[in-house]
């Protein structure tokens, strides 16, 4: 017997050893009590000894009762039996360090089932592989946004409307303006000033709109806005609320006023059926050119107005 139990110590000096070289946390728990069973010499430098303490508490940060994230439930079948590996990847509460984690259902010295787990520190890989992450959706934000009004860039705005485009049934208005002798603008007071009155006129217009219109730059002093599911009157109503706060607050700047107004275009669709993107593209492109042509003819009749694709086609009809 004494034999044995020698034989035993040595394979678990043997063992201890081992585990002890790893540069890994190594620990033993109960799976029913979560008593801590074992820790190896790397658990214990950076949580200290589990004498007397369940995994909970010595472990986690501030944890008087079972981890909400404890896994002992994935380690066992329904019969009780030990089930296959369990790897996940956790941010530890105690050091807010990040581990890969090995956790598996073995049998202990005297017989019962414990949990062992092997968790090895990635937090190095995980700040990389966030970085890559931030940097690649830094990169998407910044190709679909206008760098200088923030908001959505002619591609970017494009792009939302197919989208939209392929949702038959339902209305969807477009308006189009163009800010009035905006080279004027620049000319008298210059670029930088020029650029304050994009970024004036984009808040001025972002502040009226709701949540669901979308709002881009589509490039110079051009600005569109799609209206899912509003109707041409309602877009006409919209436009020149729009229209009125320009005229009404003007670019204050470095004691000067700087007054700009716009001319806008309209047009809207009640959605057919569409079976393909090619259709959707071809749909959006007419609403944009009609909204720019009902743009342009706003100009003609003198800036500062609103003009839609309705009241053109019956000018046109009229002096056919």
């Amino acid at each position: 017997m004494t034999m044995i139990k020698n034989v035993h110590n040595q394979a678990f000096e043997a063992i201890h050893t081992i585990l002890n070289s790893l540069d890994a946390l190594v620990y033993v728990s109960d799976l029913h009590t979560y008593e801590l069973l074992y820790l190896n010499d790397y658990g214990t430098t950076i949580w200290g000894e589990p004498t007397g303490k369940k995994c909970y508490q010595l472990l986690q940060a501030g944890q008087n009762s079972p981890c909400s994230f404890c896994t002992n439930h994935k380690l066992i079948n329904h019969a009780g039996n030990s089930t296959t590996v369990h790897v996940w990847e956790f941010k530890n509460t105690y050091n807010n360090r990040w581990y890969q984690c090995r956790d598996q259902a073995i049998r202990w010295t005297d017989g019962r089932l414990v949990r062992i787990e092997i968790a090895t520190d990635i937090t190095d890989r995980k700040q990389m592989e966030e970085a890559l992450i931030e940097a690649k959706s830094t990169a998407e934000r910044l190709a679909n946004t206008d760098e200088l009004t923030k908001l959505y860039n002619r591609r970017a705005f494009f792009n939302l409307g197919l989208s939209i485009a392929q949702q038959s049934g339902q209305a969807l208005a477009f308006i189009m303006f163009d800010i009035d002798r905006f080279k004027h603008v620049n000319d008298r007071w210059g670029h930088t000033t020029g650029d304050a009155a994009l970024i004036h006129i984009a808040k001025l217009t972002q502040a009226i709109l709701k949540p669901v219109d979308i709002l881009g730059r589509l490039g110079g002093e051009e600005f569109g806005i799609l209206l899912p599911d509003l109707h041409h009157e309602q877009a006409c109503q919209l436009a020149e609320s729009i229209r009125c706060r320009f005229e009404e607050q003007p670019l204050a700047l470095n004691g000067q006023i700087i007054k700009c107004t716009a001319s806008f275009g309209i047009a809207s669709i009640t959605i057919p059926v569409i079976h393909s993107e090619k259709e959707a593209q071809n749909l959006l492109e007419t609403l944009f050119n009609s909204a720019d042509q009902a743009m342009m003819q706003a100009k003609r009749n003198g800036r500062n107005q609103v003009c839609s694709a309705t009241e053109l086609a019956n000018f046109a009809q009229n002096n056919h």
